[in-house]
């Protein structure tokens, strides 16, 4: 769980940056340099955000089995609703 949420700090800015440098490249291929670095830009943004979805997901599924988990069973003939 924790190494999840640790990579988060290293992915983020990475891919903020390939994207930045690889539509640079594409760009500058292609003969737009500053359209690529943009569409790059953007792309990185959204593989970033699209990595922490994955991650938040990944969290809500383990913490909703943990919090199954730790439930206590209830008696039905128990009377006090706690």
């Amino acid at each position: 769980m924790w190494g999840d949420l640790l990579s988060l700090g290293m992915v983020f800015p990475l891919c903020i940056v390939l994207g930045y440098f690889a539509g640079r490249w594409a760009g500058g291929k292609l003969g737009y340099p500053t359209a690529g670095m943009w569409v790059g830009l953007v792309w990185g943004i959204a593989a970033a955000f699209w990595e922490l979805y994955k991650v938040t997901k990944k969290l809500d599924r383990m913490d909703a089995v943990q919090g199954k988990s730790d439930e206590k069973p209830r008696d039905p003939h128990d009377s006090d609703p706690r």
